[in-house]
């Protein structure tokens, strides 16, 4: 039979069951839909059917969410620990024979992304062919499970989480300017000088990234207020317009590494520890605890970790 919506030997189809882990993840029929490249509509009677097989109601429908019932949110948990049971037996199976194969999640931040992710997939996938990866870059804080992420890169402060979380590295931060705009405003020797110059500030989905000192053998950063004619979401639009001559920035060095190497942006108080956050934060990988037996994800970590280096290559 080819119909979608009927279910064989008196049992939920698989479709059906990771619809219904989507929707109770994103609490979104039309986030579904998209995920799955299906109309809404479909989604709907698929969750209907499965809620007729099953005789009980698992999701209670209003016009701006969806929820779980207490019925919906046991048959949850038990519907996700299967599929993703049966998600690394699949690939355990289908791996056996040559290598990882099948769809890689990849998400990171923008920049990071850009610089540091997407460089290392086309050799990745060279020496694994029948490797698949999504790649997705947002500087917002995602939940992998919610996303369907195997992988996540994120900078700076983790929060609590029960996800599994290794280091790839630390950040150093850096506060630079053009030489040309140090020549026309000069250099400044303090944090202090800083309100005298036009600085130009990272604001995020977090707000205003504030700018952080400490002199040598301090223990504690200092907050120092600055302004400046140009804020931004976009870091890289920030170092772009650093590079222009219009003012100060203040990044870490995986971002502004290339510019320091080739002097066209040059380190002021570098006798000052730099940070953009209260307390200096690494950069991580996060990951579902399961997807630890995944050797999709085990390939992958192991080329960017060996890529990166013990002492990452942009801080060489």
């Amino acid at each position: 039979m080819t119909n979608d919506y009927c279910f064989l030997d008196n049992s939920p189809s698989l479709l059906a069951l990771r619809l219904f882990v989507r929707v109770a993840l994103s609490g979104s029929f039309a986030e579904t839909a998209r995920f799955y490249s299906l109309p809404a509509s479909s989604v709907s009677r698929h969750i209907a059917n499965l809620e007729k097989h099953l005789g009980q109601r698992l999701l209670f429908r209003h016009t701006r969410a969806v929820r779980l019932t207490d019925a919906g949110e046991r048959y949850y948990t038990d519907v996700r620990q299967i599929l993703e049971s049966l998600e690394l037996a699949n690939e355990h199976v289908s791996s056996s024979g040559g290598g990882p194969r099948g769809l890689l999640r990849i998400n990171a931040p923008v920049a990071f992304g850009r610089r540091h992710i997407a460089p290392l997939l086309a050799e990745l996938q060279s020496q694994h062919p029948a490797l698949e990866v999504e790649l997705t870059l947002s500087d917002a804080f995602i939940d992998p499970v919610k996303e369907g992420a195997d992988v996540v890169i994120r900078v700076g402060a983790l929060g609590d989480s029960s996800l599994v979380a290794r280091q790839l590295a630390p950040q150093r931060f850096v506060t630079c300017a053009a030489p040309a705009y140090l020549e026309r405003h000069g250099v400044p020797s303090h944090p202090e000088q800083l309100v005298e110059h036009n600085c130009l500030v990272y604001k995020g989905t977090r707000g205003i990234q504030p700018w952080y000192f400490r002199p040598p053998g301090c223990a504690n950063f200092q907050r120092f207020d600055v302004n400046g004619n140009l804020y931004g979401n976009n870091a890289e639009s920030l170092v772009e317009a650093a590079l222009q001559g219009q003012g100060i920035v203040l990044f870490p060095t995986w971002l502004l590494y290339q510019a320091l190497r080739e002097r066209t942006l040059v380190p002021v108080l570098d006798h000052f520890e730099a940070s953009g956050e209260v307390t200096l934060e690494g950069i991580h990988v996060i990951y579902p605890e399961n997807r630890l037996r995944s050797s999709k994800v085990a390939v992958f970590l192991q080329h960017l970790f060996r890529e990166t280096g013990e002492r990452p290559y942009w801080d060489n």
